[in-house]
């Protein structure tokens, strides 16, 4: 039992210790739509251009406010905007606000975004939210390719940024190349033995840390 348990606990740490990179389909995320708590309406098509990043928190999550620090400084970026959500406060969204004062969330914009049992809850129209904190970074196009459970690393989420940057930067130079010639992937099953298909490459992925 005891080496199960210890099995166990490497698999997670190796799990949450470790970038695990997954491949998403390049459909567009949900164009959200958020009431912050000055009233001003939210929209993801508002910031096209800029990278977005959404982050679910709660007033009783200590290591929520352990990373307000590095969301305020991302958010003075000129191609960065930082939407905090507050979740599971109880029936007073007042506490939203005393929250974003008390820890000085300066973000775009702060939402008070009622409890995850609501079907109307802001977090619907981005991702689950297991727990706290927990974010999603938007690309620039408004497709989501990143997903962050627990405290935003600066240093990985720039790195990630400038990586995807200069990914997209080649594959859009190569668009005027005209591809070399390739066997029509109908024509491989036909054989005894066909080769395994190439994976098609896409723009769009989703990390997890």
């Amino acid at each position: 039992m005891r080496k199960l348990a210890g099995m166990l606990m490497v698999f997670l740490m190796t799990v949450f210790a470790a970038p695990a990179f997954a491949q998403s389909d390049s459909t567009k995320a949900i164009n959200f739509e958020f009431t912050d708590i000055n009233g001003k309406t939210i929209r993801l098509s508002d910031f096209r251009g800029k990278w977005v990043l959404v982050n679910f928190w709660a007033p009783w999550c200590p290591l929520c406010w352990v990373e307000v620090p590095t969301l305020n400084e991302l958010n003075k970026r000129k191609d960065f905007v930082v939407i905090g959500i507050g979740l599971d406060y109880g029936p007073d969204a007042n506490v939203v606000r005393d929250s974003v004062k008390r820890h000085n969330l300066d973000f775009y914009a702060n939402v008070a975004g009622g409890s995850r049992r609501n079907q109307d809850s802001p977090f619907r129209q981005v991702g689950p939210v297991d727990f706290y904190p927990t974010s999603y970074l938007y690309d620039p196009e408004g497709e989501i390719v990143m997903f962050i459970p627990g405290q935003v690393r600066m240093n990985r989420v720039l790195a990630f940024m400038e990586e995807y940057q200069n990914k997209n930067t080649q594959l859009a130079g190569a668009k005027g190349v005209e591809p070399a010639p390739v066997a029509s992937p109908i024509k491989e099953v036909t054989h005894t033995r066909p080769a395994a298909p190439a994976r098609p490459a896409t723009r769009s992925r989703t990390v997890t840390y």
